[in-house]
């Protein structure tokens, strides 16, 4: 997920890169009980969806497609295209609102949590991800689209493009591998027939 700038990590820093680094290559769903109410998609039923319309682009896959509604919201807020956060999500859990990776990233657009394992993590100033949400509240898909959003869209003002921006979202020390996936899966959201 976000790069953790000056992660130290005992003993081995190769350790490091690959737990904070490549947590959105690596992910392993694991269920979480109590959250099988939380992760349904929004309250309308899919009928419903169907019947107001989606504006992502038909080339979307449906486990991207029935978060619509949260995509949609997210990116209105942050003045980004629903497509690019829907490439993102793609990229990072496959829409799996679930998703824990092996370097403890949380849900949907994979964000590091305070807690669990991604407390474990120092950086030079202590840990890496103690201003973060925990993950209960990452494990909801609502607040973790929001998040993961305000955080891409924070990156694109702070970078000035897109693809710096994404950089800095993605594993660490990967270059721009990371960005150029998740921007070839944006251009083929862009390019596909409507929904």
């Amino acid at each position: 997920m976000n790069s953790a700038r000056g992660c130290i990590f005992p003993g081995i820093v190769l350790g490091c890169l690959l737990l904070v680094g490549f947590s959105s290559l690596a992910i392993v769903s694991e269920p979480v009980s109590a959250q099988a109410e939380v992760n349904a998609p929004a309250s309308a039923s899919k009928a419903e969806k169907a019947a107001r319309g989606c504006g992502l682009n038909a080339a979307v896959p449906e486990e991207i497609r029935q978060w619509c509604d949260l995509i949609e919201s997210a990116a209105q807020e942050q003045d980004l295209d629903p497509a690019l956060i829907a490439a993102v999500i793609t990229q990072e859990s496959s829409g799996d609102p679930s998703s824990y990776s092996s370097s403890g990233a949380v849900g949907l657009m994979q964000v590091m949590p305070k807690d669990g394992l991604a407390a474990s993590f120092q950086c030079i100033h202590g840990p890496c991800f103690a201003a973060r949400p925990t993950m209960d509240e990452l494990f909801d898909p609502r607040f973790n689209v929001q998040y993961g959003t305000q955080m891409l869209a924070g990156l694109v003002r702070k970078h000035g493009n897109l693809r710096d921006a994404l950089r800095a979202y993605g594993p660490m020390d990967v270059g721009y591998m990371y960005a150029d996936l998740v921007l070839g899966i944006y251009a083929g959201y862009q390019s596909g027939s409507e929904g």
